[in-house]
């Protein structure tokens, strides 16, 4: 007798722990679901999904480090399609070396690939007017930025970090 009711105790305490740890599985992923898109990489760590900083991932396919601003510091990338969504806390812009101004979004997306980062929505640059910036792409020491017509720029500008300045609009 000892030996069914211990064999059942054992089998109604795994279904219970089972269910539990279930259950902070389902927390996880709601809570997922109902953060806004920057936080989404802290249930990714929470779940063993660790990524590495936007500046590595950026020098990794060979763009400089400092073309988003220094605070846009979570983002979502999908390695199978090669789509990059970085969130900005605001709406900012950021002056470069060259004198060259990109003001950027809450959200940039856009297709990253080795060199280039293609179909960019989120991103502008002045050019006697604000103008859409598409395309970036580098090649040896030059930065290719595609906005209406391709600019070329020295890559040096943005290697550095830089902080963003609050702006009212996009």
């Amino acid at each position: 007798m000892d030996q069914v009711l211990n064999k059942v105790g054992t089998y109604w305490f795994s279904k219970k722990a089972n269910k539990e740890i279930n259950s902070v599985g389902d927390d996880i992923n709601s809570m997922s679901s109902s953060i806004e898109g920057g936080a989404k990489w802290l249930v990714n760590k929470i779940k063993g999904k660790m990524q590495k900083p936007l500046p590595e991932l950026l020098k990794e396919y060979d763009l400089p480090v400092g073309i988003f601003p220094r605070d846009a510091t979570n983002y979502e990338f999908n390695e199978e399609t090669g789509k990059l969504t970085v969130f900005i806390p605001t709406i900012c812009e950021v002056g470069y070396k060259d004198s060259s101004v990109l003001r950027f979004f809450t959200t940039v997306t856009g297709y990253l690939e080795k060199g280039k980062l293609a179909d960019i929505e989120g991103m502008k640059t002045k050019v006697m007017i604000w103008v859409k910036v598409t395309v970036i792409s580098a090649e040896g020491s030059k930065l290719h930025l595609t906005a209406g017509m391709k600019k070329t720029r020295s890559r040096d500008a943005y290697e550095a970090l830089r902080d963003g300045v609050i702006v009212d609009k996009f």
